[in-house]
């Protein structure tokens, strides 16, 4: 858990569940503001992230200040961090990057062998994964289980992915490869990251 300007973040568990609604919505109104798609979730879906203690909150006291959670594919060979948003009322605060890296770090423990990954329009989140180590990629760079495939149909974009046989879309793919990072390691990439 990590606690800075009054907001902890830390791994959800079956005490912030009382949160997901207000996680979707926050989603949902951020992609019409922004045009762009971002895949849709299920309460299901984020309830069993937050059982599994894949899920980050961010809190500001008792209220929803951000969110991120992790999912392995491939046979736990790729991991993405997916669903990042952050609450508009503690935008511009560095909290998306706080999240961001505390996912990376829950990610790299659970899974230090793996190739992270995500898919992006936001040029912030880009920004992000950057300093931490992602370089673009096409997206035959990542993973290839059809389940990791499904969960972008529920993106409003998902029928150029469709048309272009998984090769394009509006999004920028960016992957996270360890083996490239053992003579850069990780924690001297992550020293460079600086948190407001």
């Amino acid at each position: 858990m990590k606690k800075k300007d009054n907001i902890t973040i830390c791994v959800a568990n079956e005490n912030h569940l009382k949160y997901i609604d207000t996680i979707l919505k926050t989603i949902e109104e951020s992609s019409k503001v922004r045009g762009t798609g971002i895949a849709k979730r299920t309460h299901e879906y984020v309830e069993t992230k937050m059982l599994e203690g894949k899920a980050i909150i961010a809190l500001a006291k008792d209220e929803f200040a951000g969110f991120c959670y992790i999912e392995s594919w491939g046979d736990k060979q790729y991991v993405a961090n997916s669903g990042l948003i952050v609450n508009p009322k503690y935008r511009g605060m560095g909290l998306a990057k706080r999240i961001k890296k505390f996912s990376f770090d829950l990610s790299r423990k659970r899974f230090p062998n793996a190739k992270l990954f995500g898919l992006t329009s936001g040029a912030a989140v880009m920004k992000i994964n950057t300093e931490l180590g992602y370089v673009p990629v096409t997206f035959a760079d990542l993973t290839d289980d059809e389940q990791f495939w499904k969960g972008c149909e529920g993106c409003v974009n998902s029928d150029i992915l469709k048309r272009t046989n998984r090769r394009y879309c509006i999004c920028t793919a960016m992957l996270f490869d360890p083996e490239k990072h053992k003579k850069n390691p990780v924690k001297k990439i992550i020293e460079k990251i600086k948190i407001k």
